[in-house]
């Protein structure tokens, strides 16, 4: 079974950019060489995207493995699969990891133990259900990385198959 995604590496630091190629290649196992580009939104830092397709699970596997790097801002995603939800991963160093399973079209999806929660919390503790529903989507995180996204329009694309 093979899974496909997108790593979109919005701002590294130059000397982590060689980091980030190691630690997917490790992850993936097959070399990695990412075309990194300038950062308007962060400058001194470059950014990066890579489409792979290697094995379901693999855009957690890159996430948990960029997670030690505090100075990045990236996203994971990775397409449904027979048997396994859409994914996406975001991180800021900031906010931390955000995790959400996603549609075809790349929505966030709340299930709905996860709604009833938030419905819940809300009504007790007297809170706004748009801000518990703000958190469930990851507001902050689409919000913070918003201005790298949009930086990032036009820059290389590289495609990238692992092994196994």
């Amino acid at each position: 079974m093979s899974a496909r995604g997108v790593l979109y590496v919005h701002s590294a630091p130059a000397a982590l950019c060689p980091h980030v190629e190691w630690a997917v290649a490790g992850v993936v196992g097959v070399p990695v060489k990412l075309d990194w580009v300038a950062q308007p939104a962060a400058p001194g830092n470059h950014r990066a995207e890579l489409n792979w397709q290697g094995r379901p699970g693999t855009a957690g596997a890159v996430a948990s493995a960029l997670n030690a790097w505090q100075r990045l801002r990236f996203e994971v995603t990775e397409d449904a699969s027979p048997g396994c939800d859409g994914v996406r991963y975001s991180y800021t160093p900031t906010l931390g990891v955000f995790t959400a399973v996603t549609s075809a079209a790349g929505e966030v999806l709340v299930p709905e133990g996860r709604l009833r929660a938030a419905m819940e919390t809300a009504a007790v503790d007297g809170g706004d259900l748009a801000t518990e529903l703000d958190r469930l989507t990851g507001r902050a995180w689409d919000e913070e990385l918003e201005p790298f996204r949009y930086a990032g329009d036009g820059a290389p694309v590289r495609w990238l198959h692992a092994v196994g």
